[in-house]
């Protein structure tokens, strides 16, 4: 059985994300969408929200597990005996980090190997930070993120304006 895992902050999780982990799923035959917890970033959703909204937006996928973590991603692989890490790529200025990122994982964990997904062309130019700005100013994002997302994202900048 071959497991990987597609790591992100997912915040919140966008059409870019889900068409990864959805073409990622049929390379795999279980795969580990984990809601990573850094303590140095400052996130809009708590981690329970963001857990919450990217079990929904793939809970159609049988093969897809949901998770959380808080440490090295290399640590989380080891305990789920999990060799490969699944990364989207939207430009050339995505590859030059995650590259980094891929060899130190190796360096730590050798086995580990690094399986780089280039994004769909018709979300190359899509993150979290641009559906966050644009829905900030009351902004239409339905056509970034699916529903359910759309109005937690309007309830969180909701509370903000008050």
């Amino acid at each position: 059985m071959v497991r990987a895992i597609y790591p992100g902050s997912f915040d919140p999780i966008t059409y870019g994300h889900i068409d990864i982990a959805r073409r990622a799923s049929t390379l795999f035959d279980e795969l580990y969408v984990v809601v990573m917890e850094n303590k140095k970033k400052n996130y809009t959703f708590t981690v329970e929200e963001r857990v919450e909204m990217v079990k929904e937006c793939l809970k159609d996928i049988p093969n897809i597990h949901v998770d959380t973590f808080s440490g090295l991603l290399v640590e989380y692989t080891a305990q789920k005996n999990i060799d490969v890490v699944i990364r989207g790529l939207r430009a050339v200025t995505d590859f030059e980090y995650e590259l980094q990122m891929a060899l130190a994982n190796k360096e730590i964990r050798n086995g580990v190997e690094t399986i780089f997904l280039m994004t769909d062309k018709n979300y190359s130019f899509l993150s979290s930070s641009l559906v966050k700005e644009v829905a900030s100013f009351g902004g239409k994002i339905s056509q970034w993120v699916p529903e359910f997302v759309e109005i937690m994202v309007r309830k969180k900048y909701e509370k903000h304006a008050k």
